[in-house]
């Protein structure tokens, strides 16, 4: 019984020295450095605003108007849509690839998840790509021999695709 009570007042005298913490001083004055200057106070909207207006070119200038083309309507969107889905032959089809698109975006947000939890893994893919990234400048863009040769290797891979090759 005389442990349980001195346990207590070890808990009591614990607590009320926690709550009864002497306040410090609060100090009124600043300390300034001798060695520095005062300067006036600035307003930053002004200048900000002094400096974006010297900065504009009349060249850039774009205004908005209303036009009633450029306004998109819901109802002719939703009619243009449905158009589209009615002129489909294979409905099936397109809800299958559409699913699977679904399904693949998910699967490599949970791959990219688990790649990313892996302490290093992310930090060395960085350091992949930073020296692809370097070697592609080098091998490319350096020299001007190399950006004809990127420019070339461009446009016939445009043509296989447009299928004019």
């Amino acid at each position: 019984m005389a442990t349980t009570a001195y346990a207590a007042a070890t808990s009591t005298s614990m607590a009320a020295t926690a709550v009864m913490l002497p306040r410090l001083p609060t100090i009124t004055t600043t300390a300034r450095c001798s060695a520095l200057p005062n300067l006036p106070a600035r307003s930053f909207s002004t200048s900000i605003k002094q400096v974006s207006e010297s900065k504009r070119s009349p060249l850039f200038q774009i205004k908005a108007s209303e036009d009633a083309s450029s306004a998109v309507d819901p109802n002719e969107l939703f009619t243009d849509l449905k158009e589209k889905w009615d002129a489909l032959e294979n409905k099936s089809t397109v809800i299958i690839y559409g699913g699977g698109g679904v399904v693949a975006i998910w699967l490599s947000s949970i791959l990219i998840g688990a790649i990313n939890s892996v302490p290093l893994l992310p930090k060395i893919l960085e350091l992949v790509g930073l020296g692809y990234t370097g070697w592609f400048v080098y091998r490319y863009l350096l020299f001007k021999s190399s950006r004809k040769e990127l420019a070339t290797d461009i446009e016939s891979i445009k043509k296989k695709i447009a299928g004019t090759e």
